[in-house]
């Protein structure tokens, strides 16, 4: 007698596994243009009347790192949402320096740093004492604070 053939296995119905999350980029992109960055944020800001904050910093830097991350926190969100932001990277202190430098050489004390720029483009306010340098070592309200404090 012919073999009896074996039923299908039932259709799966639980979802397909989830795709591995992709490797993220960098927090301060090397390969940015942070010139034409920047350009792009004052337009904007001429446009709706927020400012720029530059952060300044690199992916080595763990306070740079820890800066990045307290910028996810909700904490952070309604005064980032009046911001625009662009982040810079300095590299191992061999990039973007002409950048930094001309909002005030922010990085003088260490990274991160960041600057606070009106519409038009002024320096309104810097962390170019070092204030943020050891970011990882400071509480979020504290980091908030002063970030709210460079407008004046």
């Amino acid at each position: 007698a012919p073999p009896t053939p074996t039923p299908e296995p039932p259709a799966r119905t639980d979802p397909a596994p989830t795709p591995a999350p992709a490797t993220p980029g960098p927090l301060y992109d090397p390969n940015a243009d942070p010139t034409a960055d920047i350009e792009a944020a004052l337009a904007a800001a001429k446009a709706d009347g927020r400012p720029v904050l530059l952060d300044v910093g690199a992916d080595w830097c763990p306070d740079c790192v820890v800066l990045s991350r307290m910028f996810e926190r909700p904490a952070f969100a309604a005064w980032l949402a009046t911001v625009h932001v662009v982040r810079i990277d300095v590299g191992y202190w061999d990039h973007n320096l002409d950048v930094a430098a001309r909002y005030g050489n922010p990085i003088a004390t260490g990274i991160p740093a960041v600057v606070l720029l009106s519409p038009e483009g002024a320096v309104l306010g810097s962390t170019a004492d070092g204030r943020l340098a050891s970011a990882s070592l400071m509480k979020p309200a504290a980091v908030l604070a002063i970030l709210q404090a460079l407008g004046g």
